[in-house]
């Protein structure tokens, strides 16, 4: 009589955890996900992975970093600010460039994180817009990723301030400004915030506890809902032979994804401390630490804030009295405008469902040329956040390009009213024009190269027939109305 054989620790480790914590039955029904193998969807990985890139490095410069505003007199490794009066953060931010090891490499892979992790949030959000992936059922996981793109760009803007030197505190300048501007209340708020008259004693550590604490909690509870959200509703898929609404056609998380996205983990961290090691970022030193009485030349803010920078530059000067109060409408129009910009782009999924009368869920990914009214509104957009990009430097353009900075300013000005309505108009055009060319090609074929000489003597191009993979692709769109689920009046096809 065979005798049972006793179970080995680790399946008796494994026993004891599935027996409390379901392990076994979640990981059979998750493991096996399947997930969609195009480019595209590696654009929200790379986000992913340099925000956990931003929590390593970050909690290292902390071990280092002294967030007060108390002066002290510089005696470090940098000989060119010894016996200099400045804050305690300016000079920990020196000590942590030049006396802790590893330290100024730290610091430069922390900030190149924070650049590609915005750049990589901004073209993940336009992937999703340009293919319509935002729609029901996926508006509230948009919501989330609109929420982290916001706290990004503050979390971006406190950390830059953080050092305390003479360009981060001209943009603590800037800040200043726009809390002045708010009418009735800008005193109190500037007051508030920089703890007393500006510059204040109290920003720094302020700014400290929202950069390493409150926001990238937030943040990291919105990730981890903004993935179950993903996990919960499945992924989206571009449109293509056995790819249906009701199913995901692509490999399994467990073994061969994970192995994919484990390998990309390092392929991003590597490439974040590549340009870390040969590519110098925010050099405090050379800047020097802050004075209210400076003003660093040629200020510039990180690119995810220059369009900000870029709507107050090309405001006229104008300023009205009323009630006794001044309102600053160079400034208070510009940081109205600045939210209701991105406060537009957070709304946009339910402004469209609204506009089309689209209820339907939709788990097929449109091309871009196939809703030309969507991709001309988005192309617009990113037009104008160039052509703002270009006011917040416009001294730099001017210098560059040896201009009056009356004559930037003037065209940038007219630029903000003129190119969105014409890159949308162009946009619109061109996308209604690659509709026409699938069009030919699905009714006459591929083009061949080959001309043909006919009995009569006539000279035609040879065309060949599309594959049926190549034709459901370039029909999908178009799919018999008795086949789907019915879609009220005016949805766009």
């Amino acid at each position: 009589m065979r005798t049972r054989e006793l179970p080995g620790r680790g399946e008796r480790v494994a026993d004891w955890f599935d027996g409390r914590l379901g392990i076994h039955t979640l990981g059979r029904k998750y493991l096996r996900k399947v997930f969609p193998d195009h480019w595209s969807f590696l654009l929200g990985e790379i986000c992913l992975y340099s925000f956990v890139v931003l929590i390593l490095t970050g909690v290292y410069l902390t071990l280092f970093f002294h967030p007060s505003m108390n002066e002290v007199t510089y005696q470090g490794s940098y000989v060119p600010l010894n016996g200099i009066r400045m804050s305690e953060a300016y000079a920990s931010t020196l000590d942590i460039s030049f006396d802790v090891r590893g330290g100024l490499l730290m610091r430069q892979v922390h900030h190149w994180a924070a650049l590609v992790f915005i750049a990589g949030m901004l073209t993940h959000m336009m992937r999703h817009f340009f293919t319509g992936s935002f729609r029901k059922p996926r508006e509230v996981n948009w919501v989330f990723g609109w929420s982290l793109l916001l706290l990004a760009l503050f979390e971006g803007l406190f950390g830059y301030s953080l050092p305390d030197d003479l360009l981060s505190g001209t943009g603590m300048r800037f800040v200043n400004g726009a809390l002045l501007s708010v009418p009735v209340v800008g005193t109190y708020l500037s007051m508030f915030l920089f703890g007393g008259e500006y510059p204040g004693h109290d920003i720094v550590a302020r700014f400290y506890s929202l950069h390493i604490l409150v926001i990238p909690g937030i943040m990291a509870a919105l990730v981890v809902a903004h993935l179950i959200l993903v996990v919960y509703h499945k992924h989206t898929q571009f449109a293509g032979p056995g790819r249906t609404e009701r199913n995901v056609v692509g490999t399994p998380f467990m073994p061969v994804y994970l192995a994919k996205a484990g390998g990309f983990f390092f392929l991003v961290f590597g490439a974040l401390a590549l340009m870390a090691a040969v590519a110098s970022i925010n050099p405090v030193w050379s800047y020097g630490p802050y004075r209210a009485d400076q003003v660093s030349t040629g200020a510039q803010p990180d690119w995810y804030l220059g369009f900000a920078e870029g709507l107050v530059r090309i405001m006229p000067g104008w300023e009205i009295t009323l009630w006794g109060h001044t309102l600053v409408l160079g400034v208070l129009i510009p940081i109205v405008v600045f939210p209701l910009l991105l406060v537009l782009i957070g709304m946009y999924p339910f402004v469209e469902a609204r506009v089309t009368g689209d209820k339907g869920e939709h788990h097929l990914l449109d091309r871009p040329r196939n809703r030309p009214v969507r991709t001309g509104i988005g192309a617009a957009w990113i037009s104008l956040y160039l052509v703002l990009l270009a006011g917040g430097g416009n001294d730099i353009v001017a210098t560059r390009l040896h201009l009056s900075i009356n004559t930037v300013t003037w065209a940038i000005r007219i630029a903000v009213l003129v190119v969105p309505a014409a890159v949308f108009v162009v946009t619109r055009r061109i996308c209604l024009g690659l509709q026409l060319q699938d069009r030919e090609r699905v009714l006459h074929g591929r083009e061949t190269g080959v001309i043909k000489r006919l009995p009569h003597g006539e000279y035609v191009e040879v065309h060949e027939p599309l594959s049926q993979a190549q034709l459901h692709t370039l029909t999908a769109h178009q799919r018999p109305g008795e086949l789907v689920r019915h879609e009220p009046r005016g949805n766009p096809r």
